[in-house]
Order: structure tokens, then C-alpha cells, then sequence
């Protein structure tokens, strides 16, 4: 929590490169010895004028007394966080009240000077904000902190640019041909754009996905179960709206208004179509860049903002996103860094620093909460921390995060539970339920584990992907299915051979477990997903990934078999017909691909998971390498996949697979994966793979841009880089990691040389799938087919 102001402010000290240091030091202090530091910058833009708002710095400033400077900034005190100085330093300077969904973060701007003939040394990190307005802010409405500010006035942003780069004396410099420009680069790249370019550019980016309609037969279900799927379906229709706000606070309100302005223009129609693949306003298929900016967001208006000028309905702001997609997604404070959340975890218990590093919580900040409450008035609830915290973070558990949403699912689940004809299906239904208002989801995932049901449900928080700043944090999904019952008998072989695999793991027997619990397997033709489903289309899936359920457990798979089919018509196929040698094209079959993919869920399941650290210490996988834990993962499942595949051919247990179909099929493979993009974790892990392979000369590029495989060298290939994976893995080697991904999980000249050839022909990317008889329940339209 921020310390109370002293008669003089402190300020943290950072090193050069603007870590914290641990020190704080008074305000004259830092700013005579030099001492780096961090300030806000806060930029009020008029959309419709194309100005920027300015003020006029006090005549008894200590630095640039009497000149005209930035809408709004101030120095963040020891202790406080960005954004919320940001809020206040313009709630004091000028009398605007504003939510955190209206700052922008666009840059952040070291400014290092000497004033005041070498008395003011200011080495200043400024976290650079932009606010956008619709229209100007009436000057009357603004309410100056006399102290700070002697007047206010608007100027278009293009004649204050050519007034900072003549150095004109009345304004404070700043170098704009320097890092400070692209304050104006920004804005002129926001609104000089060409919308025609701008269409077609986002026509190019949807043609990347074939539409798919996945119209299931429900041929088996009970007259019980047909009811229980309408009220399954609304159930995990919510995960959308939860996962929606997980990504980004203000990601609902850009969702609501691109849906409701989707037939103004051909752009609108094409920002809402690609939305509704991405979820988000950043590409999945183009490293999470951002399709959409802060002026394509939602209008917002704010009567009680400012000071009440007659005749004016009140302050219409944009609702803002970032252009690079957060890390932590809305999980954590947005201003918060890895070191101020170590510093809180370790001085918490060690039952608390398992809740705040676990899977079902968000971390949010005492004083944004205070400054809420003192913005809205609506008194402290149960979430807010006591007084006496000497830390800005705490917790807060789904089930209060969301409980608005969560009851409303919890009420379907129940209902649904009382309805279905499965006594397995009704245990998971009441189960999930209860965890969505008890936060506990151990029983419930051991029931999901134990389903036998020819309805197939999973929802529920699973996945850590959108976590990218540690890895910890679930993101809410659903696949709602029909069991395919053949399939299903085909692929338990695999699952009962997880002890085999183990035991014969390329690793040092030290590493190995003796526990491994046979792996569930459901093949399930799917009917509808939700939530965290965005972008390229999972084919699997490998659950829970709650440790303490694969230790004593295990887990289990679900194999989406129409989603296969559709993935190896519409891409693998191109692509091999591309990519790989005409003598070993026809090793490409869909059998291999779908095997493998088994292989790569069950091999989740094996492995490095529950972990002895070097100093005796107890830990996981995903504690330790962190952000780095999903791409390794997905690595490992893929290689060591293989690798079993092998294995299991050579035991005799699987008479009639061929190898050089499997490992071929794998190299076609590796270039749909890596077109999602090295920002996912599954196209930095198979970009890891090809690029170890390739060195390896198991994967050999020919002089006409085709692929092959070497068979006397990819098994050797394949095995040593599922040994190198599975130690760092079980040594918890983070560094081991990070350096493995550097070197091989980058878009090498071989892999560039792939992927310009599948751009040529167009070769879709990933799948769109639509859900006829989910529309129908849901009242939605269906998608027209490309």
C-alpha cells in the first residue's frame, strides 16, 4: 500500500535499465544525486478536433516553471503504481475523475536532462498514457490545482509537434525526432489510415481460416440428455463472457460495440468477423499484433467527470487497449512487474503463496480499489485489505471475481444434473456447480476424470496460456460433445500404456515415476466450444492440469475427431502437397496424424510434473520455468509423442503403423503449427522441435523448397532432444529453458522458406468452426461459409 505523504515525497530508486532497487530516497535527493526514477506522462487527445490538451506549469515549479507541457504528470511516489498516479495526477491537476479502462499505455519514455545550471538532475522512466476524448473538453470544466497548473488549452497535435521540433522557448522540450515522437507517430498512424487497405488487409487475414460447419448427429442421446445439452449449451455460452474480461478489462465493452456497429461499413462487418475468431483485439496469427486500436474501441460517456458546464452532456471517452497485448492479460494489475509480486508472495505463508500462485484467483492492487471506492462511493465489500498492508497486492478468487457469471452457470449446471439420465454425468454436472461458488475444484475435476457419458461436457478455469507473465492463471473454456463410441474403443490401448512409457523414458530412472495412472481416452465428435477457444482450433485436449490431481490421478484426454478430420482436409493435406518431396508425400495420411496426436496428449501425462529441486526442495514444472512452462510442454508432448510412437512400434504393440508415415506426417505438421505464430506456445514449441531436428539433418531441405526426412537420423534426433527437454523439465533449470527456446524457437530460414511458399497458394492456417445446433439454442445466426 502507498505510504502516506511525508512533507517530502520519496521516490523509488531504479538502475539504469529501471529495476527497482530497493532504496527510496526524498524527492530533492534523487533529483540532486541523479538517481533514476519512475513518473507518469497523461495525454488528453480530442478525436474529432485532433488535438492534444496542454497546461501551463506553475510559476513556482521547481523545473520548467512558467512553460506549456503535457495534459497531465507527476512523479510516482515510493510504494504507489503507475496507473493509479496516473488517475490521480489527473483527478488533482485538473479536476478529471476517470475509470482505468480510459488510459491508454502507449510507451514508456526515459528522459534524462540537467537544469537549473546543474542543480535539477532528472533521470526519469515516464510510463507515457493517452486518454481519448470524442470531442474537446470544455476548458470550464476543468478544475486547475493552482500549486501545479495556471492555465489549459487545447492544441492540434501536428503544430505542437512542429513547436517542440523548432524548440520554441514556451514549451517544455522534448525531443520529437527522438523516442518522445512516437506520441505523434501514434496518432498520425491512427488516423491518417486508409480504410479501403485497411479492408482488404483484414479480408486477408480472415481468408487465413477455412469455415467449417461441425453439424453433429445427436443419434444416441436420451430424451434427458437432449434437454440437459440446451441448458449445458447457455452453461458454457458464460465462459465467453468470462473469458472475455480475463484477457483485458476493457475487452467486453470492445466486443459490445463492434457486434452493435457491425453493419455500418464493409470495415465494421470485418473488424466484428475477425473479432469473433480472435476474441481479443490482437491477431493470434500475427504474434497477438493489435488489428485494432483505442479508436475503433467503444464510446463511453461520463456525466459527474469534470466540473458541470451548462449545456453540455458530459465527457465521452474511448475505452482503451493497449497495442501490445499484456502480459499478465487482466489477471494481474496491469502496472504490476515480476518483482513487486515476489516481494508480496515471499512475504506471505506458505498456504498463501500457493493460493496467489494457484490457477483460480486473480491479484489486483488495495489502492486502485481505494481510489474506485472514492470515485464511486459505494463502500467497502469483503475483497478490500485491511489498513495496517504494507503491500498494494492481494487476492481475490473466481468465485468472487466472477460471481455474477459463475451463478448464473452454476444454476444451469444443477439444473441440467437434475436432468440427465447419466448418474457419471450428473455427479460432474452438481460437482462443477458447486466448485463455481466454492472455488475448489478438486472434486470436480476427479468426477470429470470418471466421466462415462455419451453427452461429453468439460468446463470450467484449465488453461494458463493467456497468462504469459508467470504461467499461473486459468482461463475458462468449454467443449460441449457427442462421444464417439468406436473411436473411443480404438485409442484405450494408448492410455493404458502410460507406465510402459514412463518407465522407458529417455531421462536418468531418478526423474522417473513410479505411479503413473492409465490415461483416460474420449474420442468426441464436438457440437459446440466457448471461452478460450480463440484463434487456431485445438484437435485435443489433456486435463486437469492441477498437480495435485495428476499425482494422485493422472489425467485424461479428449480427442475432437471432427475437428481433425477438418484440420487435415483443409491444411495438412495443402500443406504436404506443398512442403514435403514428392517421393514421401504419400506418407502423409490422416491415421498418422491422429495418432500422433494421441501420443502428444497422453505424453501431457508422463513426465516431469510434481519436481525434487536440486536443494531438496518440493516444486512443479510449472512453478519453476513459468512463462516458459506452456511452450516447453508443448514441446515435450509433441517430441516425446513421437518418440513413444517409435517405442511402441519396436514392443510390437502397434503391428502395422509406419514409422515413416508418422515421422513425415510430423513434418507437415510442423509447419501448420508454426503459422500460429511464435507468441503461442504451441508454434514457439514446434519451431523448437524442427529447428533441433534440422540441425540434426533428421528434416532436410531440398533445392526445390521442399521437404523430407532422413530415416536413419530422425530417431536418434527425435530421442535426444526428448532427453534434453525432459531434464530441464525435471530439474525445474529455467535458464536451461530460456536459452533452449532462444536458440531453436525462432522462425529460422528454412521455416521462413515454408511458410512464403504456403502464402503463395493461400493454404488456410487454422479452421473456423461454426456450431449449427449450438446457434440454434442459442438464438444465434449461423456462420456463412467461406
Amino acid at each position: 500500500m502507498a505510504e502516506p505523504h511525508t512533507q517530502e515525497e520519496h521516490f523509488d530508486v531504479l538502475t539504469k535499465t529501471g529495476e527497482k532497487t530497493g532504496v527510496s530516497k526524498p524527492r530533492g535527493a534523487v533529483h540532486r544525486d541523479g538517481d533514476y526514477h519512475r513518473a507518469v506522462h497523461v495525454w488528453i487527445f480530442a478525436e474529432s478536433t485532433q488535438e492534444l490538451l496542454i497546461q501551463l506549469r506553475a510559476d513556482c515549479k521547481d523545473s520548467w516553471p512558467g512553460l506549456w507541457d503535457i495534459s497531465s504528470a507527476g512523479h510516482i511516489s515510493a510504494g504507489d503504481s503507475s496507473l493509479v498516479t496516473a488517475r490521480r495526477e489527473l483527478q488533482e491537476e485538473l479536476g478529471v475523475i476517470l475509470p482505468k479502462d480510459a488510459f491508454e499505455m502507449i510507451f514508456v519514455f526515459l528522459h534524462e536532462t540537467i537544469t537549473n545550471c546543474g542543480q535539477f538532475i532528472n533521470n526519469e522512466f515516464e510510463d507515457v498514457y493517452l486518454v481519448t476524448t470524442l470531442d474537446p473538453i470544455p476548458l470550464e470544466a476543468f478544475t486547475l490545482q493552482e500549486s501545479e497548473v495556471s492555465a489549459v488549452k487545447y492544441i492540434h497535435y501536428l503544430e505542437y509537434k512542429s513547436l517542440l521540433a523548432n524548440e520554441d522557448p514556451g514549451y517544455v522540450p522534448y525531443d520529437v525526432n527522438g523516442q518522445y515522437g512516437q506520441l505523434f507517430d501514434i496518432i498520425t498512424q491512427r488516423y491518417k489510415v486508409d480504410n479501403v487497405a485497411r479492408s482488404l488487409t483484414l479480408q486477408k487475414q480472415l481468408q487465413r481460416y477455412a469455415s467449417v460447419s461441425l453439424n453433429v448427429e445427436l443419434e444416441g442421446l436420451t430424451d434427458a440428455d437432449k434437454e440437459a445439452l440446451d441448458l449445458l449449451i447457455k452453461a458454457a455460452a458464460i465462459m465467453d463472457e468470462i473469458f472475455c474480461l480475463q484477457v483485458w478489462y476493457s475487452n467486453p465493452d470492445l466486443r459490445d460495440w463492434l457486434e452493435k456497429h457491425a453493419a455500418s461499413s464493409q470495415l465494421d462487418e470485418l473488424k466484428w468477423a475477425y473479432y469473433l475468431i480472435n476474441k481479443t483485439p490482437w491477431s493470434s496469427l500475427d504474434e497477438n499484433d493489435a488489428y485494432l486500436t483505442t479508436a475503433d474501441s467503444a464510446i463511453k460517456l461520463l456525466p459527474e467527470a469534470t466540473r458541470p458546464v451548462c449545456g453540455w452532456n458530459g465527457l465521452k471517452y474511448k475505452a482503451a487497449f493497449p497495442l501490445q497485448k499484456p502480459p499478465g492479460a487482466n489477471f494481474y494489475p496491469p502496472d504490476m512487474d515480476k518483482m513487486e509480486f515476489k516481494q508480496w508472495k515471499d512475504s506471505l505463508t506458505e498456504d498463501q503463496q500457493d493460493v496467489v500462485a494457484g490457477f483460480f484467483s486473480v491479484i489486483r492492487r488495495h489502492s486502485e480499489s481505494n481510489l474506485d471506492l472514492s470515485i464511486c462511493s459505494s463502500g467497502l465489500d469483503s475483497t478490500n485489505p485491511s489498513e495496517g498492508s504494507i503491500y498494494d497486492l492481494y487476492n481475490v478468487p473466481f468465485s468472487q471475481e466472477y460471481s455474477s457469471f459463475l451463478s448464473k452457470a452454476a444454476e444451469l449446471l444443477h439444473k441440467a444434473g437434475d436432468i440427465t439420465s447419466s448418474p457419471s454425468l450428473k455427479r460432474l454436472l452438481h460437482s462443477k456447480a458447486n466448485a463455481f461458488l466454492s472455488n475448489d475444484y478438486y472434486e470436480s475435476d476427479m468426477a470429470w476424470m470418471d466421466l462415462d457419458s455419451k453427452l461429453d461436457v468439460t468446463i470450467g478455469p484449465y488453461e494458463t496460456y493467456e497468462d504469459a507473465l508467470f504461467g499461473y492463471k486459468a482461463t475458462f473454456e468449454a467443449f460441449i460433445g457427442i462421444r464417439d463410441d468406436k473411436g473411443t474403443s480404438q485409442v484405450k490401448f494408448f492410455g493404458d500404456n502410460l507406465q510402459v512409457l514412463e518407465q522407458n523414458l529417455p531421462m536418468n530412472n531418478a526423474y522417473k515415476s513410479k505411479d503413473v495412472s492409465a490415461a483416460p481416452i474420449r474420442v468426441v465428435q464436438l457440437l459446440y466450444n466457448a471461452g478460450d477457444v480463440k484463434g487456431p482450433q485445438t484437435v485435443a485436449f489433456n486435463l486437469p492440469n492441477d498437480e495435485r490431481i495428476v499425482k494422485d490421478r493422472g489425467t485424461s484426454m479428449v480427442m475432437l475427431k471432427n475437428v481433425s478430420e477438418a484440420k487435415f482436409k483443409h491444411i495438412l493435406q495443402p500443406i504436404a502437397d506443398v512442403c514435403i518431396t514428392n517421393e514421401q508425400r504419400g506418407y502423409v495420411d490422416f491415421d498418422s496424424f491422429f495418432t500422433h496426436t494421441i501420443c502428444h496428449e497422453c505424453c501431457h501425462g508422463i513426465g516431469p510434473h510434481t519436481i525434487t529441486l536440486p536443494n531438496g526442495k518440493k516444486s512443479t514444472v510449472r512453478m519453476e520455468l513459468q512463462e516458459l512452462h506452456s511452450a516447453m510442454e508443448e514441446a515435450k508432448a509433441d517430441i516425446v509423442g513421437l518418440w513413444a510412437l517409435k517405442f511402441l512400434n519396436l514392443q510390437g504393440l502397434l503391428p502395422g503403423a509406419s514409422l515413416k508415415s508418422v515421422y513425415t506426417t510430423f513434418l507437415a505438421g510442423c509447419f501448420r503449427s508454426v503459422r500460429f505464430g511464435l507468441t503461442e506456445a504451441h508454434g514457439k514449441g514446434q519451431a523448437l522441435q524442427f529447428n533441433w531436428l534440422h540441425e540434426k539433418e533428421a528434416f532436410v531441405l531440398n533445392p526445390d523448397e521442399t521437404f523430407s526426412v532422413n530415416f536413419d537420423k530422425v530417431e536418434d534426433a527425435v530421442e535426444s532432444l526428448s532427453r534434453e527437454i525432459l531434464t530441464i523439465q525435471a530439474r525445474g533449470d529455467k535458464e536451461s529453458a530460456r536459452l533452449l527456446l532462444q536458440k531453436y524457437g525462432v522462425m529460422s530460414e528454412p521455416l521462413k522458406s515454408a511458410l512464403q511458399n504456403l502464402e503463395r497458394i493461400q493454404v488456410p492456417v487454422d479452421i473456423a468452426p461454426d456450431f449449427p445446433i449450438a446457434n440454434k439454442i442459442l438464438g444465434k445466426k449461423n456462420l456463412p461459409l467461406c
